[in-house]
């Protein structure tokens, strides 16, 4: 039986991670840039310009949304760590996605890296 770790493996043999160091690169080249995490993930602090699709609705998101479906679309993919990242890229080239990209380290090494993550501005009452 194949664990989750095997599943990352096995996506991971067969994408393409962007070494952190030429992430920003990737992103400016990119279509478009999605963070794979969850919604309560993303709204901690998520890396400027990422839309949230989440890993469970990656492939209804990019069916449904006609922005999105064009198979040579340049796509930077992204999770906390790159486990999810890697499946979801592994699943778009299913889908028939030819240019598909994942940040090697995720979220978690962009920030450790100290490179600039977005965060909602907290509402004032005063």
């Amino acid at each position: 039986m194949k664990t989750a770790h095997d599943l990352v493996a096995a996506a991971k043999a067969r994408v393409h991670e962007v070494a952190l160091a030429d992430a920003e690169q990737a992103i400016r080249d990119a279509d478009v840039l999605v963070d794979v995490r969850e919604a309560d993930e993303y709204a901690a602090g998520h890396l400027a310009g990422a839309q949230h699709i989440s890993r469970g609705m990656l492939e209804f998101k990019f069916s449904a949304n006609p922005a999105l479906q064009p198979r040579d679309l340049k796509v930077v993919l992204y999770c906390k760590t790159s486990g999810r990242a890697a499946l979801a890229a592994a699943a778009l080239q299913d889908m028939g996605y030819t240019n598909v990209q994942s940040i090697a380290g995720g979220f978690d090494a962009w920030a450790a890296a100290g490179k600039p993550v977005s965060r909602p501005d907290t509402p004032s009452f005063e």
